[in-house]
């Protein structure tokens, strides 16, 4: 009997942990063709597949079935079809993950079709090798080093991006640099687009509206004129000569200051037009993101829908507008975005943040398939009741020429990939969602944890259960009842409820957000405050609107509460915000004793950083209920409930806390 683990472990594999043992010979693998994507299937299987043969075949009939495939086997052998290459890889993949958690392989008939067709990650990633929101080290990419020096990551990152079905990736900041599409980076990107193809992955750039103007000497970036139109036509060709199979463009423009065609009395539909058409003979498209915002004098959750909805239907069929989740910013609980579905003619995609950028970062657990879940399986009641946004998006009920879902990477250059192992299953997650977003949080953590760790039920129980509730419980020592964006500004780690930063934007400083005053606490985003809910398409509009109905885990989202209003379960509104922040800290203690638990089943590297992360989130949770507590109670003047642990911090003290979590644009 060999012993379990042969050797350390340091999350590097992440969950592709697949026997060491060789798998099976190569003539048991019956495969038609020689191409450098059949070649890594075989591989795959040569290197770690462990039951009967595999046949692999490719069917032109099953067509309709996009980048899928299909699986049917008999005690002989298991045969995966698929109209193409891409999804024999994605089928050997497939059973590589049934094998590994130890699923039953008799009698296998599955059928997968991908929810979207460009399932892409953003990397925040700057040519200075920083990641923005990235707490995992530094960039993947080593600009200075490419073209010439290629890093091993490199394959390993498409590998594991193919294993979940990712077939794009985003490589650089939406607060883009112009210099990404000098020559000399363009021949960087090619390098990597050679190493990802074999995989199934198309490469993207984030681009700077004014780059014809900083690269070019052009006048202006006006999308109308023709000089401007000349620069990026002559770009693409570029482009497509060193990479033919090119994705497009991602585009932040007019938003938090970043150059855009509003700065030429243009709109959002001159600017994505003039891309698409220009990318259009080569078949890329144009990401143009929708989260805008600017000092005035609309609630910042408004804003995206006014200046999107009047361009509905006027935007090429090879643009996509991307959409955060929420109106706000990927907070740890928000509305969802109510442009889903108010766009009647203009195809939509999601757009998650895997990184944890106001989720405590690298150092907290927090599981995030159920967040994903919430917002897809959210009604927008735009086609009348059943109109999720999971079927707006994926062409059931908006039937578009492209569907696609991204996400902002988790990635960087620790061993690990993710900075915290259990980080690694956000990025998992995504993937697996976006291949299928009706798979369960469950399923998709189960699966995680039997690839990453150990299929033990005793390890593999207590440790889903503690995800599953991970996300709530952050809520819950954060921001519960609808708060949001009570962070320190800049960096977004702690807590800084208080924060009222003279002469900047009202709308970066949480007191914008929470409105605490003697009279109680929340954003009133009814017909009598900012009216946000009238946004939302009936009877959501009602619903959201009356306190009466209004969902308690968002009813300080939309209403200003009074502190004595009663809550469903009787506890006054003061007591209920008191009892959930203590939950909070009470959870994250739960999980530190659960965790110590588990040391016998897993390895000591990775047992020991999750410890120290816990206990670092332990304190973090204290840190926000008393931070919160304290501030609030300044204005409830009610005692804390009398069975809570009481604060252990002074209101004072926790004001004087500065992090330097270094530079962030």
């Amino acid at each position: 009997m060999v012993p379990m683990m042969i050797f350390a472990e340091d999350g590097s594999q992440l969950w592709l942990r697949f026997p060491a043992k060789n798998g099976i010979s190569p003539e048991k693998i019956m495969a038609k063709g020689n191409s450098p994507m059949l070649n890594i299937a075989r591989r795959e299987l040569t290197g770690h597949w462990q039951g009967q043969g595999v046949e692999l075949r490719l069917e032109k009939s099953l067509k309709n079935l996009k980048d899928g495939y299909r699986i049917t086997s008999s005690s002989e052998k298991i045969v995966v079809s698929a109209p193409k290459e891409s999804g024999l890889l994605y089928g050997v993949y497939h059973i590589l993950r049934l094998q590994q958690t130890n699923a039953d392989l008799n009698n296998l008939n599955i059928t997968e079709k991908p929810s979207y067709d460009v399932r892409i990650l953003n990397h925040w990633d700057n040519l200075d090798g920083s990641v923005e929101r990235g707490y995992a080290g530094h960039s993947l990419w080593k600009w200075e080093e490419l073209p010439d020096t290629v890093s091993p990551r490199y394959e390993a990152y498409a590998r594991a991006n193919a294993s979940i079905g990712i077939n794009a990736t985003v490589l650089n900041n939406v607060n883009a640099s112009p210099n990404m599409l000098r020559e000399d980076y363009l021949k960087k990107v090619k390098v990597l687009a050679d190493i990802f193809r074999p995989y199934g992955i198309k490469v993207y750039l984030s681009v700077n509206f004014s780059s014809p103007k900083v690269l070019g000497g052009t006048e202006n970036s006006d999308p109308l004129n023709k000089e401007v139109q000349k620069w990026w036509k002559e770009k693409a060709a570029e482009i497509y000569k060193l990479i033919p199979d090119f994705g497009g463009f991602l585009v932040k423009a007019n938003s938090e200051g970043q150059p855009g065609p509003q700065d030429y009395g243009r709109t959002h539909a001159d600017g994505a037009n003039m891309m698409a058409d220009i990318l259009k003979p080569y078949g890329g498209i144009v990401m143009w993101r929708a989260f805008v915002y600017s000092p005035s004098k609309e609630d910042r959750a408004k804003q995206a829908y006014l200046e999107f909805v009047p361009l509905d239907g006027k935007f090429r069929d090879n643009v996509i507008i991307q959409i955060k989740n929420g109106p706000i910013d990927f907070q740890p609980r928000e509305a969802f975005n109510p442009l889903f579905g108010a766009l009647k003619k203009t195809p939509e995609m999601v757009e998650f943040q895997i990184t944890q950028e106001y989720l405590g970062q690298a150092n907290h657990l927090a599981y995030l398939a159920p967040l994903f879940k919430e917002t897809l399986e959210s009604d927008t009641y735009a086609n009348g009741k059943g109109s999720t946004i999971a079927k707006i998006t994926d062409g059931t009920l908006r039937p578009g020429k492209l569907t696609a879902i991204s996400a902002v990477a988790n990635i960087g250059e620790d061993t690990n990939w993710t900075g915290h192992q259990f980080a690694q299953s956000n990025w998992y997650a995504f993937g697996r969602l976006a291949w299928n977003h009706e798979l369960t949080s469950e399923q998709i953590a189960d699966e995680w944890i039997k690839m990453t760790f150990t299929d033990k039920p005793e390890f593999v129980n207590p440790v889903k259960q503690m995800m599953l509730t991970s996300r709530e419980t952050v809520v819950d020592y954060m921001m519960p009842l609808g708060l949001h964006h009570i962070f320190a500004g800049n960096h977004h780690y702690g807590p800084e409820p208080w924060g009222d930063y003279k002469g900047g934007r009202p709308d970066w400083s949480p007191v914008y957000y929470h409105q605490a005053d003697a009279g109680g606490i929340g954003f009133d985003r009814t017909q009598t405050g900012s009216n946000a809910v009238s946004q939302y398409f009936p009877p959501l509009n009602e619903i959201y609107g009356n306190i009466r109905t209004c969902p308690e885990n968002l009813i300080l989202w939309f209403h200003h509460v009074p502190w004595d209003y009663k809550m469903k379960d009787g506890k006054t509104l003061w007591d209920e915000l008191c009892y959930k922040y203590d939950s909070g800290v009470q959870q994250v203690r739960e999980y530190q004793k659960t965790w110590d638990r588990m040391q016998s089943y897993i390895d000591e590297q990775r047992f020991s950083e999750v410890q120290s992360r816990l206990k670092i989130q332990a304190k973090d949770a204290v840190w926000w209920k008393d931070a919160c507590l304290l501030y609030f109670q300044t204005f409830s003047k009610r005692p804390v409930p009398y069975d809570i642990e009481r604060p252990v911090n002074e209101l004072g003290d926790l004001k004087k806390i500065k992090l330097n979590m270094g530079h962030h644009n």
